[in-house]
């Protein structure tokens, strides 16, 4: 798909060489990609990123990996041999930025460590992303983003306060590590082209440091100041957030739900009128967040006592009346068919080879943040393993590997 006619994309110029696997990296590569970088992703001989065979339900590449790897070139070499390791330093010559989420030290037994890719390409931007950090007692341990949500104290706030604590639906962590390691890179990128001299930022500077758990807890806002100024600790409280009330999800009459978010004091009363309970929304004891909070339970039961008795669609219209914020718990059905997605084209299709006889349509995320009124077009999905090896390896004089019938190195 092309990009729109007189749209420069921010990022167009800038190289990068991927070398990371699963999801946080790849994030990181996909946003740069997404506003225009050329990302060469590298995966190994035959299987290629492990993320290619996740929630693979037919065919040989899985939509997960489609989604997250867009917009790249993909080449196929064994980083851990002699010529793999010589290819991936020619390449670093040409690039701005090498992205990596392997385990502490991986890429310095390979010889391509810090000091080698600097020594290759003296400026280079290098982003590394690993369960704990490149430093301190825990920066050796493998770790995946199930991990640092329960180390950077997410897991323990997501469930019901009487059951274990559950995690979200999709890989959140990984996904909040991979914004970090884009945002570093383009702070990088934005302090070299300011230097007022001809030399680089020293390699400590260049050198983006993102750990999945400190990612984690970055997002969890006043979590541990709240502990240690007034000695809480938040619990579990399922569809809630703890100190805001009414704020949850309710079931609707045609088994669908709505989440209302009545929080605010002037909205509580206005939320309360259209469910029929001005006594609750004029009643002064429940003024304040706090003294609603503590009655959580009954303001949540009038609520549904409401809801239940009506279409989703009724409640919507009827909160959307009296400005309530509320909406859908939408299904991926509901977020194709919507409007307002469809308006700002935030979902695109693409034909797709899904194991069928044929390829088929399939709708795929847009682009964020929306530059103008619409997403940028996604120019590409995720490609076939060692599609542009050819390609890339001779613009670096290396023949191609690809004949062989492996693809290696």
């Amino acid at each position: 798909m092309p990009v729109a006619e007189g749209l420069t994309l921010p990022l167009e110029g800038v190289r990068v060489l991927e070398l990371g696997n699963y999801i946080a990296a790849p994030t990181a590569g996909r946003l740069l990609a997404d506003f225009g970088a050329e990302v060469i992703k590298v995966e190994r001989p035959r299987t290629g990123d492990e993320l290619r065979n996740w929630r693979l339900y037919a065919g040989d590449t899985s939509m997960l990996y489609r989604t997250i790897n867009r917009g790249k070139k993909s080449i196929v070499l064994d980083l851990r041999s002699p010529e793999g390791r010589d290819a991936v330093l020619r390449l670093v010559a040409t690039c701005d930025v090498v992205l990596e989420n392997f385990r502490p030290g991986t890429l310095e037994r390979w010889g391509l460590g810090p000091a080698e890719l600097d020594a290759a390409n003296p400026g280079v931007i290098l982003s590394r992303i690993s369960a704990f950090g490149q430093t301190g007692p825990l920066s050796d341990r493998p770790g995946f983003a199930a991990v640092a949500e329960a180390m950077g104290g997410l897991r323990d706030l997501v469930g019901e306060p009487d059951r274990p604590p559950s995690r979200t639906g999709v890989s959140i962590g990984d996904s909040i590590a991979g914004l970090y390691a884009g945002f570093g890179v383009v702070m990088a990128l934005f302090q070299r082209e300011n230097r007022r001299d001809d030399g680089h930022p020293a390699l400590v500077q260049r050198t983006i440091d993102v750990a999945l758990n400190e990612a984690v807890l970055s997002v969890m806002e006043s979590l541990v100041p709240d502990h240690l100024a007034y000695g809480v600790d938040r619990q579990r409280v399922g569809g809630r957030m703890e100190g805001i009330a009414p704020s949850n999800a309710y079931p609707c009459a045609d088994g669908s739900s709505v989440v209302i978010a009545g929080n605010g004091d002037g909205i509580y009363r206005r939320l309360m009128g259209a469910a029929g309970r001005p006594d609750l929304g004029d009643d002064p004891s429940l003024g304040t967040n706090a003294a609603r909070w503590a009655r959580r339970d009954e303001l949540d039961d009038a609520i549904a006592a409401w809801t239940s008795t009506l279409p989703r669609a009724a409640v919507l219209a009827a909160l959307d009346e009296v400005g309530v914020p509320a909406g859908p718990i939408y299904t991926a059905a509901d977020i194709v068919a919507d409007p307002q997605f469809q308006a700002r084209d935030m979902i695109q299709y693409f034909d797709v080879d899904t194991g069928g006889d044929a390829p088929r349509r399939v709708g795929f995320p847009g682009i964020v943040p929306v530059m103008g009124d619409r997403s940028l077009p996604v120019r590409s999905l995720g490609p076939d393993l060692g599609e542009h090896t050819a390609e890339v390896l001779a613009e670096v004089g290396i023949a191609a590997a690809a004949d062989r019938p492996d693809g290696a190195r």
